[in-house]
């Protein structure tokens, strides 16, 4: 098997479902009882709180432990809007944002909140001066993604964010979710309020997530119920799946410096091959994240190539997993400035650390033959 959808989910380390498996057999217990197991299970999450801290560069008690992504995104969003709604009701964002995050700026505009939504240029970038001319007096939000879930486009997240530390009532969230352990991004360099990341993204379980909350940011909780999470976040923690996540976290961390270099090799080769494939089109910027490709070959359903790569045992996405199912052309893809038939046909490839040359080169070959032989069906209709 190839695995080539490494942005929509990765396998789990070994190591992280041995650790899943050990704490939710041995120390099930709720952090929150008082007898010894429960104790045992709340010494495991401060543990697993201080190293994420650790990782992270931030102090513990600025990590607030979620389901994953999406919960992170709408928490950091919506719990900021609430919050600061007394500051203001004018929130930034971009076009192009994940549809966790976007839904959740759709959502509080229906409430009354008023949004500003960012195009990116050709290669996908929100500029500073961009944000910047967005600013008012009535701004509470500024929230970007990091690196960009389809494409790979990395925004100037340190630049937009020295602009915003001249504006001490606007908090910057940044969904980081596809750079963890692949793009680094120094919270405090960036000012950088909050910040979202995801376990299954770096290969840890399903189901666990990460938001760096800054101390001193206050946000109101999306659920009602216990006090965990600095009552932020109601619920009994996911024990197992916070210790999975933060081996999961170190051991990607660990990785980075020795094979970082070597997918961005693999990305780039993958690139130069498609681009001498008639008919395929390469849409992602020359400045990208070393692991996402995006490509289209416009004429063919992405559905039809990602079914025929399937049958051979290689597996890529079309868009963002979140919005695969659709037949709407990607709408980041058309904010760039890409046709409708581009934009309609576009396939994702994302590599993780384990990925090798010698699989690239077999997509390459199963790949150029299955584009030869779909263009001679669609040029015979």
């Amino acid at each position: 098997m190839i695995y080539f959808d490494n942005s929509a989910t990765t396998r789990p380390y070994p190591e992280v479902t041995d650790t899943y498996l050990k704490v939710s057999t041995e120390y099930f217990g709720n952090p929150s009882s008082l007898h010894p197991l429960g104790k045992i299970s709340e010494r495991l999450l401060v543990q697993a709180r201080e190293r994420a801290a650790e990782l992270l560069k931030v102090n513990p008690s600025e990590i607030l432990f979620t389901s994953g992504g999406t919960e992170s995104n709408n928490l950091a969003i919506k719990g900021t809007a609430h919050q600061y709604q007394g500051r203001g009701n004018h929130l930034i964002t971009s076009s192009t944002e994940h549809a966790s995050s976007l839904e959740a700026f759709q959502q509080l505009e229906k409430e009354g909140f008023r949004v500003s939504y960012l195009d990116p240029d050709n290669n996908g970038i929100i500029t500073a001066e961009q944000v910047k001319e967005e600013l008012t007096d009535e701004t509470i939000l500024v929230s970007l993604i990091h690196v960009h879930n389809e494409t790979g486009s990395i925004q100037p997240v340190q630049e937009i964010g020295e602009v915003l530390s001249h504006h001490p009532k606007v908090l910057f969230h940044v969904d980081h979710v596809q750079g963890a352990a692949k793009v680094p991004l120094d919270f405090r360099t960036a000012k950088v309020d909050l910040c979202t990341l995801s376990a299954h993204k770096f290969h840890g379980m399903k189901g666990s997530g990460i938001l760096y909350v800054r101390n001193g940011v206050r946000l109101h909780s999306l659920l009602s119920g216990g006090s965990q999470e600095r009552g932020i976040r109601a619920g009994t923690e996911n024990v197992a799946g916070v210790t999975a996540m933060i081996k999961a976290l170190r051991m990607s961390m660990g990785k980075s410096e020795t094979f970082l270099p070597q997918i961005r090799k693999i990305n780039r080769w993958i690139e130069q091959e498609c681009s001498n494939i008639p008919g395929v089109v390469i849409n992602s910027p020359e400045e990208r994240a070393p692991h996402i490709l995006n490509i289209s070959v416009p004429g063919i359903k992405p559905e039809v190539m990602v079914q025929a790569l399937a049958e051979k045992d290689i597996y890529v996405s079309t868009k963002s997993a979140c919005s695969s199912r659709e037949t709407e052309p990607s709408r980041t893809l058309i904010a760039m400035g890409y046709d409708k038939e581009t934009a309609s046909s576009a396939l994702r490839i994302s590599l993780t650390y384990e990925n090798t040359f010698e699989e690239a080169e077999r997509f390459i070959a199963e790949f150029s033959d299955i584009v030869a032989s779909l263009k001679k069906v669609v040029n015979k209709q």
